[in-house]
């Protein structure tokens, strides 16, 4: 592998190291989902700052350029990423779902217990909570 390309392999991963790092600390990717990201970031890292074991998987692959190892890696991490989140979304689909049928539910038993046979959206004012200190206006 030529020096820049691995310079190259060193900066890109450090750098999704650090993009994720920060990502979590702005709360704007939970910790939970940053584990994969992290495991990419450190994978390639290693394979950047290896050169022989690079050199040793492109021969084993039967590749002439070992540098495109790193990029077979980081196609196959993007992929289990990919997976992993469609399971997640997939899980919360199901969860959003079942939240749906519950205020259905939820929402015919307040209707049968008010003995408002309209729909109590449309008939009657939206309902807020109250503090304990405010009493409920008529």
């Amino acid at each position: 592998m030529t020096d820049v390309v691995q310079w190259v392999a060193i900066a890109v991963s450090l750098g999704l190291f650090v993009l994720v790092i920060e990502l979590v600390r702005r709360r704007r990717l939970v910790e939970e989902h940053s584990f994969i990201w992290l495991v990419c970031a450190v994978a390639l890292l290693g394979l950047s700052l290896g050169r022989r074991f690079l050199d040793v998987a492109a021969r084993w692959l039967g590749v002439y350029y070992p540098p495109a190892v790193l990029l077979l890696v980081l196609v196959f991490f993007v992929f289990l990423a990919s997976l992993y989140f469609s399971v997640v979304i997939s899980g919360q689909r199901r969860q959003i779902e079942h939240l749906v049928e519950e205020v259905a539910i939820l929402e015919a038993r307040i209707r049968g217990i008010e003995g408002d046979p309209v729909n109590s959206s449309s008939a009657a004012p939206a309902r807020t909570s109250l503090g304990s200190d405010q009493a409920p206006r008529e």
